[in-house]
């Protein structure tokens, strides 16, 4: 198939969509553990009920994606999305909350695996790191909006004089009014299902090694070393993103009593607001340098930064944890790349199994949290060495097929590995 620049944009404002979404779990973090009167295990496991839909839908969902196309399943996605965050806003409980991030989840877990072997296809093989990494742009400038929307609902909906939230006064509970943010994202949902809808949409022919095979398909690829050691990459990306991400604001309160609503939401914002320009950087590095190195680079300055914000006074925290975002922005899209380059065939199958990783997203803040209130936020936080290091070995041992293509190569592809 060639480079397709409809499905690439159809694909980016996608991620859009599931950053805007996914990531304000991080503002909201002390607001949900506050209002719901949680400690920071059970906050940890709303989180968990969203990330364990990766792990569940991920492969079945690159079954029915063979056999219904990919325009049919991206609109039953944003359906189920819109539902899940309704089922919330009607019944905003904790109970609730469970199910409808696991619905939301498994709406986003179809998404991922439609647009991930796509962006692969539609914008070239060879194109497909600095692809991916403008996907991680765009992802990174959403989940940067996120947070800023939530601040302004929160002032709004404070305010007694009558303005343009003021109608959700009588649809949110007083105490939760960041609620409302749920009717937002169903909104959402509904507009992408019409976005998708009544898109023309071109027919897309997947290469036989870029289908998702049938479960003997996936089990041969969990033999193989490579696969594991790449799906366990991808867990721990996601576990230290959304590790740091959703603990930012209340760590910030917790040890330097930062205002969640003000300074935390700002930081956060600027997390993911940095994580932006860092795949801006990390898209012109990649067209001069082997992403492995860029990988290595950016990880041992990620992991500086994150010594920072843990031991450092209140000021240097406030700006080190956002400097984590921009460094880390380059992580998951080379992880994919890499992972999806180092195999010559199943790469739909190796792509479901990959997505099943966001599960990484359950997982770690779990942990961080149960240590947290063992130990305390900080101590739990120290986990990230371990999911951070062992992004900076992949570095080391990855031995992609192709490369990323840079300026100073000639040919279409560069083949490293047979």
């Amino acid at each position: 198939m060639k480079r397709n620049y409809y499905i690439v944009a159809l694909i980016l404002l996608t991620f859009f969509v599931i950053s805007f979404i996914t990531n304000i779990f991080g503002p909201l973090t002390p607001e949900i553990k506050n209002g719901f009167n949680l400690n920071y295990t059970l906050t940890a496991i709303l989180y968990f009920a969203f990330f364990i839909a990766y792990g569940v839908m991920s492969i079945p969902a690159g079954m029915l994606i063979e056999k219904y196309n990919e325009k049919k399943m991206m609109i039953v996605s944003f359906l189920v999305v819109s539902a899940g965050s309704l089922l919330f806003a009607l019944y905003p409980d904790y109970f609730i909350a469970l199910p409808s991030l696991f619905v939301i989840g498994c709406g986003f877990a179809i998404l991922q695996v439609v647009i991930n072997p796509l962006l692969r296809t539609a914008g070239g093989e060879e194109h497909y790191a600095f692809n991916s990494v403008l996907a991680q742009l765009i992802f990174g400038g959403a989940s940067f909006l996120s947070p800023l929307v939530y601040k302004y609902v929160a002032e709004s909906l404070k305010k007694p004089e009558s303005n343009a939230l003021s109608f959700f006064h009588s649809l949110v509970p007083e105490k939760l009014p960041w609620v409302s943010l749920y009717w937002i994202f169903a909104a959402i949902g509904l507009l992408m299902v019409i976005v998708v809808a009544f898109s023309k949409f071109p027919k897309v022919e997947l290469k036989e090694d870029e289908k998702a095979g049938v479960f003997a398909t996936h089990i041969m690829l969990f033999k193989n070393k490579v696969v594991v050691l790449f799906f366990l990459g991808i867990i721990c990306y996601v576990g230290t993103e959304q590790g740091i991400a959703n603990n930012i604001s209340q760590f910030l309160f917790a040890y330097h009593g930062y205002n969640p609503e003000q300074a935390g939401a700002d930081a956060v914002a600027y997390f993911w607001g940095l994580m932006t320009a860092g795949g801006i950087l990390g898209l012109l590095l990649l067209k001069i340098m082997d992403s492995r190195k860029v990988l290595i680079i950016f990880t041992i300055l990620a992991l500086t930064s994150l010594s920072a914000a843990l031991f450092g006074p209140a000021k240097i925290s406030l700006y080190a944890f956002p400097a984590v975002g921009f460094f880390a922005s380059v992580m998951y899209p080379i992880i994919f790349s890499l992972a999806l380059n180092s195999i010559k065939e199943h790469h739909g199958s190796f792509s479901g199994i990959l997505c099943t990783g966001i599960i990484g997203g359950a997982i770690v803040p779990l942990i961080i949290g149960w240590f947290g209130d063992l130990f305390g936020l900080r101590t739990g936080m120290f986990f990230l060495y371990l999911t951070m290091g062992y992004i900076l070995l992949i570095g080391f041992w990855a031995k992609p097929i192709i490369a990323n293509k840079t300026i100073f190569d000639k040919k279409e592809a560069v083949k490293l590995y047979e």
